[in-house]
């Protein structure tokens, strides 16, 4: 199936210096982040991947959605309207209950992807502390073989 891979943890992505009020709106930041927002915005499907860190997504992701704060106001993207027309999944794994305790996480991502309009799909959470450990979780395994069958069956 094509798609595009991005690793947030080998891009720079600078944290929201939050300027939304400011009457000039947002500085340039000198980072990838245009570089994945378009790419992101290039797709009419997105899949967020992130570990539960602490009860929540990486730091990696989490600078990431902040500045959709900024590209709410950018000039040069219709970012809300462009959003509006994608569809999004999230995937995340963790340890210390994550069916349960990932709940919040998979709430934080509804919010954010209905503030932007975009429609929300689903989740899969699966039990894994250390690499490798997701391949011991059979339910994780499974749901996810009936994701994959699922996004060709959306092509």
């Amino acid at each position: 199936m094509p798609h595009t891979s991005i690793r947030l943890r080998e891009k720079e992505i600078r944290p929201i210096h939050d300027q939304r009020h400011d009457a000039d709106g947002f500085a340039p930041v000198a980072d990838d982040y245009d570089e994945v927002i378009e790419a992101v915005m290039a797709h009419d499907f997105i899949i967020f991947s992130t570990p539960i860190y602490w009860y929540g997504m990486s730091g990696y992701m989490k600078n990431f959605v902040d500045r959709w704060s900024q590209s709410l106001r950018d000039k040069r993207y219709s970012f809300k309207e462009s959003m509006g027309q994608k569809r999004a999944y999230v995937i995340t794994t963790g340890g210390d209950q994550p069916r349960l305790k990932g709940l919040p996480l998979i709430q934080q991502f509804q919010y954010v992807l209905s503030f932007v309009g975009t429609t929300y799909d689903g989740y899969l959470i699966g039990e894994g502390n250390k690499p490798g450990d997701i391949l011991g979780d059979k339910r994780a395994i499974e749901d996810a073989k009936l994701l994959n069958e699922w996004l060709k069956s959306q092509q």
